[in-house]
């Protein structure tokens, strides 16, 4: 009988990979054992020998090492075929897969890097979207210890032919870091030490890796300043850029103004989670969308620590899902409705909070017209203006918010931030995204105080101080609070 690779309930259908790896071991299993047939296969042949292999690898651990001297000598297109098998495993049966098959998983995958296997660096990339923010289960944390290492391993073979493999690498821990770093408890130290000392290395070493991810690796980094290598790293960003030894670096401003690509978003969704919210985004129509979302936030917001996934979520949104036209124009639930309950999902107030308004505004701190995607601003602006009527208090949190990361993030920088902002909401309204500013600065049901630090924002292009920004303290949430998470989520609690 040929075993499973994952754990299926019973009233799951079994999945058609699986399916298909089985019947192949099925019939093929006679000829695994050597001596092994000299026989070329045709193609139907190869490709069903490479089913059975693989599943073989993945569930007989004692006999791998034969199978996959067998895999070496019948390969004929770069383990292209192979590897495609496995990403596909990782990519939709990963959660299911049997704990003894995810350690056969990592073990392989070792063996492609080694071999240079054709598409070896999506396989990485795939499980590295596998880890789960705000996870602390033993699986979970299993998979960080196994992929970091193999990253740290594989180093000199990745830098040289897969640099961008390492730059994902990066994204995922120095995110997954901030999760780690806020608990406490021996099964963590050893894990912290490992991702720190990967990351450290890549900043010291290859920072020309992390100025190819963008302004969000800044964004990643200051969740991080507490942490003493990364506050090092943080004071040499600010003060002595010069000691990265990169050629043609200046300074953070220089990181700020790069977007970032969409593809490091996706990093930090799980492929459930995509698939959920594509959905959502893509057939939902708007009114319709409650059941889902309660459904989506069961499965995958259940946990209080897994509230740090909606920074991630709010990001993908933002950077990773732009529709079409069509969709835009019809009744389909929009982004904005959507970042909107995810807004008000926090059991309670919490950096992480300030964290995901952070997520939501932050290409508008930098923006440029030449460089950004006005997608990537859009839900921001769509979300203030449609919370107008029925929920202000919504449109006034994240105006303070918006006005205080101006007068506050930088203040080095506060001249491109200035304008940045600027910019967004100009060229927001160049574009018909919304009829008129005067929807916000005229709003006769929005904070007073707000109002004037907006048009000033907008007629000046610079603040003459910052308590012309500061909200009035009796209205809504707050000042103080908002203060107070905005300098946790900047780096100075």
């Amino acid at each position: 009988m040929v075993p499973n690779l994952t754990l299926t309930a019973p009233h799951e259908a079994e999945n058609q990979i699986e399916i298909s790896l089985k019947q192949s071991l099925q019939s093929l299993q006679p000829s695994l054992k050597p001596p092994f047939s000299l026989t070329i296969p045709n193609p139907d042949e190869y490709i069903q020998l490479n089913h059975a292999i693989l599943h073989a690898i993945l569930t007989q651990p004692h006999f791998s090492k034969t199978h996959v001297k067998h895999l070496h000598a019948i390969i004929t297109d770069g383990y292209a075929t192979f590897l495609n098998l496995l990403f596909n495993i990782v990519h939709h049966l990963y959660p299911k897969l049997l704990g003894s098959v995810k350690h056969q998983l990592i073990w392989v995958t070792d063996e492609m890097i080694q071999v240079s296997g054709i598409g070896y660096d999506a396989l990485l990339i795939s499980l590295l979207r596998q880890i789960v923010g705000g996870d602390f289960s033993d699986d979970n944390l299993w998979l960080c210890e196994k992929l970091v290492t193999l990253l740290l391993d594989k180093w000199d073979c990745l830098l040289e032919e897969m640099p961008h493999v390492l730059c994902s690498g990066l994204y995922v821990f120095l995110r997954v870091l901030a999760d780690h770093c806020r608990v406490n408890g021996e099964k963590f130290e050893s894990l912290k030490r490992l991702e720190v000392h990967f990351c450290v290395k890549i900043v010291r070493e290859e920072f020309h890796l992390c100025m190819k991810i963008g302004r969000d690796f800044i964004r990643l980094l200051q969740d991080l300043v507490h942490v003493p290598e990364f506050k090092s790293i943080w004071k040499d960003l600010m003060l002595n850029p010069s000691s990265f030894n990169t050629l043609g670096f200046s300074g953070v401003s220089q990181i700020y103004l790069t977007r970032t690509s969409s593809r490091y978003a996706l990093l930090r969704i799980t492929p459930a989670m995509e698939t959920q919210l594509r959905f959502l985004l893509t057939h939902v129509k708007l009114g319709n969308q409650k059941r889902h979302l309660m459904w989506f936030a069961r499965k995958f917001l259940n946990e209080p620590d897994k509230e740090t996934v909606v920074v991630d979520i709010v990001r993908f949104i933002c950077c990773a899902h732009h529709p079409p036209n069509e969709i835009i124009q019809s009744d389909i639930v929009p982004r904005w409705a959507v970042i909107g309950w995810l807004l008000t999902t926090f059991r309670k107030k919490s950096c992480v909070e300030a964290n995901a308004k952070l997520a939501l505004f932050y290409d508008w701190l930098f923006f440029d017209e030449k460089v950004d995607n006005i997608m990537n601003i859009e839900p921001a602006i769509l979300l203030m203006v449609h919370s107008i009527t029925q929920y202000v208090e919504m449109t006034n949190t994240l105006l303070e918010f918006l006005l205080l990361l101006v007068d506050n993030y930088d203040m080095e920088h506060k001249d491109i931030i200035v304008k940045g902002v600027s910019l967004a909401f100009r060229f927001l309204e160049s574009k018909g995204v919304i009829q008129s500013l005067d929807i916000l600065t005229s709003c006769p049901t929005l904070s007073p105080s707000l109002k004037e630090g907006l048009s000033r924002l907008l007629s000046s292009g610079k603040p003459e101080s910052s308590k012309e920004f500061l909200p009035d303290c009796n209205f809504g949430l707050k000042t103080g609070v908002f203060v107070e998470e905005l300098l946790m989520v900047i780096g100075y609690s």
